[in-house]
């Protein structure tokens, strides 16, 4: 097993993203980009693959834990920072957060529902082929 393996299994046992990453990996002064984290968790086989190093996994763990458990001074309960993952949006430069978008408003006779017109139904076609009737002595009358 790589080391790629297991930074990608921790990714996915985790859900992290890839900007979580980065800060976890800036909890121990460790810079990475994003580009370079998606070129580690790509398939072996793309142009683009790079190998996980070692210090780059060491200090991924090492991040980890004080992502994980906090410090000294200021400890973490795991299992809340876990479902806090699930809970934080993705962080995107594009959106503003002050500017909500507007719902719009239906009034009730836009909502009611009418009822499909009925289809009329395709006339039924006759068989090209006739039913044949094989007599092959399974059900032969004893005569």
């Amino acid at each position: 097993m790589t080391n790629n393996d297991i930074f990608k299994k921790l990714r996915v046992a985790l859900q992290l993203r890839d900007d979580q990453i980065v800060e976890i990996l800036q909890l121990v002064d460790f810079r990475v980009s994003k580009g370079e984290l998606g070129n580690i968790f790509r398939n072996e086989n793309h142009p683009n693959y790079v190998e996980c190093g070692d210090q780059l996994l060491r200090n991924f763990l090492n991040g980890l834990v004080i992502h994980l458990r906090g410090t000294k001074e200021e400890p973490k309960n795991p299992m809340e920072v876990i479902k806090s993952h699930k809970n934080t949006p993705a962080k995107d430069s594009t959106t503003k957060t002050e500017e909500q978008p507007k719902k719009p408003t239906f009034k009730k006779s836009e909502t009611s529902f009418k009822s499909k017109p009925k289809k009329k139904p395709f006339p039924k076609k006759e068989p090209v082929v006739e039913k044949i009737r094989f007599k092959n002595g399974k059900n032969k009358s004893k005569e």
